[in-house]
C-alpha cells in the first residue's frame, strides 16, 4: 500500500510531487533543501540549511513511521564544493547512528538561494 506525505509547501503542488512516499517496506524522501516550510523562509548558511533539511527530513520520516536513524541511503547536492565541510558535523550528528551509504555531487539548484539538498531513502522499523 502507497502513502503520500506533504510537507505543506507550494512547490510540491505545484510540480506535482511528493515530500516523501512510503512503499512497502521504505520510505522516500525527496530532494530536500533548506526551506523552512512553516515560514517558506530559507537561510543564508550552509550549514543553517543542512540543519533545517534534516529537520524537514525528520518530519516527513516521522509521519512515515521512521527516523533519521532508519535511513540507509542519502545523496547530497551541493552547488558550491567549499560548502561541503562544514557540513559534515550536522550529518554525523543526525545520521550517524544510521551509518547509510551517501553519494555527493557537486551541482546547480533550483534557485542560488539554495546551498544544499539532500535526500534520503530510509527502511521502515519492523512493526511501522
Amino acid at each position: 500500500m502507497r502513502k503520500w506525505i506533504s510537507s505543506g509547501s507550494r512547490f510540491e503542488e505545484e510540480v506535482g510531487y511528493s515530500r516523501a512516499v512510503v512503499d512497502g517496506d521504505y520510505v522516500w524522501v525527496s530532494g530536500t533543501t533548506g526551506y523552512d516550510y512553516t515560514t517558506m523562509t530559507i537561510a543564508d548558511d550552509v550549514v543553517a540549511q543542512a540543519e533545517q533539511c534534516f529537520a524537514n527530513i525528520a518530519r516527513a520520516l516521522a509521519e512515515a513511521g521512521a527516523s533519521l536513524d532508519d535511513v540507509v541511503r542519502v545523496l547530497t547536492i551541493v552547488p558550491n564544493p567549499a560548502d561541503w565541510p562544514p557540513c559534515w558535523p550536522v550529518f554525523k550528528r543526525h545520521l550517524g547512528r544510521a551509518r547509510p551509504t551517501s553519494t555527493l555531487i557537486h551541482a546547480g539548484l533550483a534557485t542560488p538561494a539554495m546551498r544544499i539538498e539532500i535526500e534520503v531513502t530510509a527502511k521502515l522499523p519492523k512493526g511501522a
